[in-house]
C-alpha cells in the first residue's frame, strides 16, 4: 500500500510538474505579446489576435493588463516557478544556503492553494474580459485552466480537501513565524516587495500604458464637465514665429477630438517654439466628397462658423465651447457667438462666404492628399507622416519634444 501511495505521489509531481512548465512558457509568450503591443514601435500582430473578439493583443494594451504596475503576465511566471520552487523545497533544504525552504513542511498543500486561489483571481479577470473590455485572451484563458488543474492535482483529498489545504497553509505560515530569524525574514521580504510594488504602480516603468490612460481619462472627465481650464484666447495657440508648426486636422463632431483639444491646449503651452496650425477635416458627406457614406453630420457647417470666428480674432475660444458643447442648431451656435461678444450678424455672412468654403475644401484636398482617412490626425512642419489618433498628454509632449520642441523653463 506504501508503495502504491509513493507511486501516485511520483505522478502527481510529474503531472504538477508539466502542467507548471507549460504555464511558464505560455506566461512568457504572454509576456512577449504584452511587450510587443505595448513597447514596440511597429507592433505586428500576435497569433492569438483573431477577430474583434478574441484579441490578446488588445487586451494586452488595457489599463488591465497589470496589477500594481506589474504585467499579469509576470505575476504569472513568479507564481509557476514558485511552484517549481515548493516542489524542490525539500530537496533544496538540504544544502546551507536553502535552508530556509525547511519551514515549508507541505509543500503540496501549498501549491494546491496557490492554485486554487489563481483560479479565483482568474475568474475575476476573465469576467473582466467578457463584460468590461468585451474581448477575449485566449492565452490568458489558457492559464486559468491550468492553475485550477495545479490545484486539483495537489490537494490532498484524504486529509479535508479545499479545508485541510487553506488552514494547513496558514497553520505552517504562523509556526513559521514564530521562529525569530524567518520572522525577521519576512517582514524584510515584505517591506522590500511592498517599496518595489509602491514604486512599480506609481511609475508604472513596466505599464507606460497604464500612465497614458489614467492621464487621457482624466481629460475624458473635463470634456463631460464641459470644461477646458487651458483654453487660449484669439487664433493664435503657440509661439506664431516656432519653427515647429504643428498641424492638426480635426472634426468638431468628433468625441476623441473635443478630448484631444484640451491635451493640445495644456501641452502647447508648455513650449518656446510650437504653434498649432488648425485644419477643419469634417467627416460629413455635405462638403466631404471624399466619403463614401454619412458620419459626421453637421460638422461641415460648424467648420464654416469656426472659420468665421477666425476672422473676429476668436478662433480658439469659438473652437473650444463648440467641442464642448456640441451645437446641433445655429441658434446654439449664435448663443456660443453671443456669450464671447461677437459680431453676430459678420459671423452669419461669414459662414456663407465663398472664402469660408475655399478654405474649408482646401482643408479637405490637404488632408486627402495625406491620405488621412479619420480624425485625429497631426504632423509636424511639412512632414508627411501622419499620426493618427488621440495622444496622452505624455505622448504629445514627447513628440513634440522629439519634433525639436523646446520646454519653456519651469513648464509643468
Amino acid at each position: 500500500m506504501e508503495s502504491q501511495n509513493k507511486e501516485i505521489a511520483l505522478w502527481r509531481k510529474i503531472v504538477i510538474g508539466v502542467i507548471a512548465f507549460i504555464g511558464f512558457v505560455t506566461t512568457i509568450k504572454l509576456a512577449m505579446i504584452y511587450y510587443n503591443a505595448n513597447f514596440s514601435d511597429n507592433p505586428h500582430q500576435s497569433f492569438c489576435s483573431i477577430n474583434s473578439f478574441i484579441d490578446c493583443d488588445s487586451v494586452a494594451k488595457t489599463i488591465d493588463s497589470q496589477f500594481l504596475g506589474i504585467p499579469m503576465a509576470y505575476w504569472g511566471m513568479f507564481l509557476y516557478l514558485f511552484i517549481g520552487l515548493m516542489m524542490s523545497a525539500k530537496k533544496l533544504a538540504q544544502y546551507r544556503f536553502f535552508k530556509f525552504l525547511e519551514v515549508f513542511k507541505n509543500p503540496y498543500l501549498y501549491i494546491s492553494a496557490l492554485g486554487i486561489i489563481a483560479f479565483v483571481i482568474s475568474i475575476i479577470l476573465l469576467c473582466i474580459s467578457l463584460f468590461q473590455i468585451k474581448k477575449l485572451c485566449i492565452l490568458c484563458a489558457f492559464t486559468y485552466v491550468l492553475n485550477l488543474a495545479i490545484g486539483l492535482f495537489a490537494m490532498d483529498y484524504s486529509k479535508g480537501g479545499f479545508l485541510n489545504v487553506f488552514k494547513t497553509s496558514v497553520v505552517d505560515f504562523i509556526d513559521a513565524l514564530k521562529i525569530k530569524k524567518y520572522l525577521i525574514a519576512f517582514i524584510s521580504l515584505a517591506v522590500l516587495a511592498g517599496g518595489f510594488l509602491t514604486y512599480t504602480a506609481v511609475t508604472n516603468v513596466f505599464s507606460p500604458h497604464v500612465k497614458h490612460i489614467k492621464s487621457f481619462k482624466k481629460f475624458v472627465k473635463l470634456r463631460e464637465k464641459k470644461l477646458n481650464p487651458y483654453v487660449v484666447e484669439g487664433n493664435d495657440l503657440g509661439n506664431p514665429n516656432g519653427d515647429v508648426k504643428f498641424h492638426v486636422y480635426s472634426d468638431f463632431r468628433c468625441p476623441v477630438c473635443a478630448v484631444y483639444n484640451i491635451i493640445i491646449n495644456k501641452v502647447v503651452q508648455k513650449f518656446d517654439n510650437v504653434y498649432v496650425v488648425h485644419h477643419n477635416y469634417p467627416l460629413d458627406l455635405q462638403c466631404n466628397k471624399y466619403l463614401k457614406s454619412p458620419f459626421h453630420e453637421g460638422s461641415c457647417v460648424l467648420a464654416r462658423y469656426a472659420y468665421a470666428a477666425e476672422q473676429q480674432g476668436k478662433y480658439w475660444q469659438f473652437a473650444n465651447q463648440v467641442y464642448l458643447t456640441q451645437p446641433m442648431v445655429d441658434f446654439d451656435v449664435w448663443a456660443i457667438a453671443m456669450k464671447l461678444g461677437m459680431d453676430l450678424n459678420k459671423l452669419k455672412a461669414d459662414m456663407i462666404s465663398k472664402t469660408a468654403g475655399n478654405l474649408l475644401l482646401q482643408d479637405i484636398d490637404e488632408a486627402s492628399s495625406l491620405k488621412i482617412k479619420g480624425t485625429p490626425a497631426v504632423r509636424i512642419n511639412d512632414s508627411k507622416d501622419i499620426k493618427m489618433g488621440a495622444m496622452s498628454e505624455f505622448e504629445l509632449e514627447e513628440y513634440l519634444i522629439n519634433a525639436g520642441g523646446k520646454l519653456k523653463k519651469h513648464a509643468k
